[in-house]
């Protein structure tokens, strides 16, 4: 008979816990009991839902993908169901939104950064409008998901993590504290290869942006975010600076990625004095103030001691 693991009813306590804001209620902000899912129901055949006894099967032989893709799986395969399912909310924090769209898109920017508490993880299938669908798949064997995951998104785990009982929800205490509903400290444990995973993902990167600032100890932002809330020409340039840094702490990358923005604004004031110089240079020889010759050589000038990009 299929069984749900403790680990995955402890990461559905810990949601529960804090996204069912009104205990007792279905309402559409809440993260009700009925849709954080785990075993599938009775007529539910194949899929990490399901353990031994429900696998699909032709001729006596296991044919179902939970099991044959991966080693992993065929090794761990048990009673154990090995998904969980994670349906709409909506909860504000500090002026701001967070939502189902928002917690899948963190999961899977931490998949594909190779977070350590996310190597359990086989698969994501998620949706990040309410329109599209999308999955994201360690495999990298599947890319589509039927369209109930507009409304719910599925996370699927590796067979013998959850046969040998590993913590699976860490993951989102971790989102928890980083929007603000679990007191405690993000660290900033992401390796430089791991952030530049991150920014080549322009989806993710536009869901991350949503994410407030976090801080660390002494004040400094938090590499999670100096990596969602710079924003413009520092943000195209992350990646070769991580890349150039690689071996470095997190605060030495954190300092260097200050300085560029630092370099950044100091250019961009450097170009709004050199035009609003330009632009009174223009008024002066319209009103006489100073002869064409002259205005021509103040702004040659100007133009010739201006830095090239």
């Amino acid at each position: 008979m299929t069984r749900a693991p403790e680990t995955l009813l402890a990461a559905r306590r810990l949601l529960l816990d804090h996204l069912d804001v009104q205990p007792g209620r279905t309402v559409h902000t809440d993260l009700d009991p009925a849709e954080v899912g785990i075993v599938g129901d009775p007529a539910h055949v194949g899929g990490y839902h399901c353990g031994t006894d429900r696998v699909r099967r032709e001729g006596g032989q296991i044919r179902d993908y939970s099991v044959t893709e991966s080693n992993r799986d065929r090794s761990g395969l048990a009673e154990w169901a090995c998904a969980l399912d994670v349906g709409e909310f909506r909860v504000w924090r500090d002026g701001r939104v967070y939502d189902l769209p928002h917690l899948s898109a963190w999961i899977v920017g931490q998949c594909r950064a190779d977070a350590p508490d996310t190597r359990d993880i086989r698969e994501v299938i998620w949706s990040p409008d309410g329109r599209t669908v999308k999955r994201w798949d360690r495999l990298g064997k599947r890319s589509t998901g039927d369209s109930s995951h507009r409304w719910h998104t599925h996370i699927s785990y590796h067979r013998d993590a959850i046969r040998a009982g590993r913590d699976q929800a860490g993951l989102f205490r971790r989102y928890l504290t980083s929007i603000g509903l679990l007191a405690g400290d993000l660290e900033d444990d992401m390796t430089p290869q791991q952030f530049a995973a991150i920014l080549r993902d322009p989806t993710v990167v536009k869901e991350l942006r949503r994410l407030p600032w976090q801080y660390a100890d002494e004040g400094h932002p938090s590499a999670h975010g100096i990596l969602i809330a710079k924003g413009g020409r520092v943000d195209a340039k992350l990646d070769a600076i991580l890349t150039a840094q690689q071996g470095a702490d997190a605060r030495t990358i954190l300092a260097r990625i200050e300085q560029l923005a630092q370099e950044e604004r100091a250019r961009d004031e450097a170009a709004a004095a050199r035009d609003a110089e330009l632009a009174d240079l223009v008024r002066q020889g319209q009103d006489g103030t100073l002869d064409a010759a002259e205005v021509l050589r103040r702004m040659g000038e100007l133009l010739a001691a201006a830095p090239r990009d």
